[in-house]
C-alpha cells in the first residue's frame, strides 16, 4: 500500500529488450486492493495488457518489414509474490481468498494457458519494476538502474 490515506497500491511494470527498457509505467491503482496478493494481481493484469500490445506491435513491425518471426516463444513476466503466481497458475477459483477479486483480473492466467506469457518468480531485490513503486536502498537502486540499461557516460566510452 503506497498511499495510507486512500489505501491504494502502486502498480509498476517495465519491459526490456536486449537489456534496455522499452516500455514502463508507474501509476496508483484505481481500486483499493484488499490484500497484497490482490494488489499484485491487479498489477500483473496491467502488465499483461501491455505485454499483449507490445507483442502485437512487434509482430506488425516484423510483418511490415518482411521479417519472418518464426516460432515466437512466450514473454517472461517476473513476479515477486509467490501467492500471486500460484493463484494465476490455477486461474480464477471462487473461494474465501479470491471472492473479492474480479475474474477479469485473471486474464494473465489465460495468456499463460495460451503460451503467450510465462510468469516466473523473481526475488524482490532483483525486480526491475521496484524502481517505480518503492523507495530502495542506494545499492539496490544502482543495481536496478543498471539492469534497465541506464549507464553512466564514463561506462560507455
Amino acid at each position: 500500500m503506497s498511499d495510507p490515506h486512500t489505501g491504494r497500491s502502486q502498480t509498476g511494470y517495465l519491459f526490456t529488450n536486449g537489456g534496455t527498457a522499452i516500455s514502463w509505467r508507474s501509476v496508483k491503482q484505481t481500486i483499493t486492493a484488499t490484500s497484497s496478493n490482490h494488489a499484485e494481481i491487479l498489477a500483473i493484469h496491467e502488465a499483461s495488457r501491455e505485454c499483449v500490445w507490445l507483442r502485437n506491435v512487434i509482430q506488425h513491425i516484423r510483418g511490415s518489414c518482411g521479417i519472418s518471426s518464426g516460432e515466437e516463444g512466450p514473454t517472461i513476466l517476473h513476479e515477486d509474490n509467490a501467492a500471486c503466481i500460484a493463484q494465476l497458475k490455477e486461474g480464477y477459483i471462487k473461494g474465501d481468498r479470491t471472492k473479492h477479486i474480479s475474474p477479469k483480473f485473471f486474464f494473465t492466467h489465460d495468456l499463460q494457458k495460451n503460451g503467450d506469457i510465462t510468469v516466473q518468480q523473481i526475488r524482490s531485490s532483483e525486480n526491475l519494476a521496484d524502481l517505480f513503486t518503492k523507495s530502495l536502498p542506494t545499492s539496490t537502486f544502482k543495481k536496478l538502474v543498471h539492469g534497465i540499461g541506464m549507464r553512466r557516460l564514463t561506462e560507455l566510452s
